[in-house]
């Protein structure tokens, strides 16, 4: 799926990484650096743009070029190869994470409605706690468990991280207070 060639010292050819693209699966490149994955599971959009990193897409293959092969030019084309494949990886099979509802203090319960994610009776708050999810991300809650599925990786982790910073109290012990909504798996 992938191959790599990098050349030696600073001033070589560049370093050159390509992850081809499956089949039911389509890539293009705008002339703003933002690369775009369709596949059977959703579409995914990724700004490429950088100085001296190139990205192309050719022939079921998309290329990321390096112009030197300095270090910091190959952390940069190794970030994007492994975004790209996130992005193929996500639009062919997608991405599916597990959280848990723990409450111990206070039977809290945890609702979907729309595009809104609501807690109530978090800690004995009278008034509930929401978050407005983002478009292309799917949360089902099926009793104590919260199920998220995308075709994003990125926007999968940030709505997990936001729906355990949306039960967070700082100034209690987290050891004593554990009423929380904790990932449990990372189900792909």
């Amino acid at each position: 799926m992938e191959s790599e060639k990098s050349g030696k010292g600073k001033g070589a050819e560049g370093v050159l990484k390509s992850v081809e693209i499956p089949q039911g699966v389509s890539a293009s490149i705008d002339g703003a650096g933002v690369l775009s994955v369709k596949g059977p599971k959703g579409e995914v959009h990724r700004s490429v743009s950088s100085l001296g990193v190139s990205v192309s897409v050719e022939a079921g293959v998309i290329t990321v070029k390096s112009v030197r092969s300095t270090k910091n030019l190959r952390k940069v084309a190794g970030s994007f190869n492994a975004h790209i494949r996130n992005m193929v990886v996500g639009v062919t099979e997608g991405y599916s994470r597990k959280m848990k509802v723990c409450s111990g203090h206070f039977p809290m319960t945890v609702s979907v409605s729309g595009n809104e994610l609501m807690i109530k009776n978090f800690v004995g708050e009278k008034m509930p706690r929401r978050l407005r999810l983002p478009v292309g991300v799917g949360v089902k809650v099926k009793g104590g468990d919260v199920e998220l599925e995308s075709c994003d990786k990125e926007m999968i982790g940030n709505v997990m991280s936001a729906i355990e910073k949306l039960c967070g109290r700082p100034a209690f012990d987290k050891r004593v207070f554990q009423d929380n909504v904790v990932r449990v798996s990372e189900a792909d």
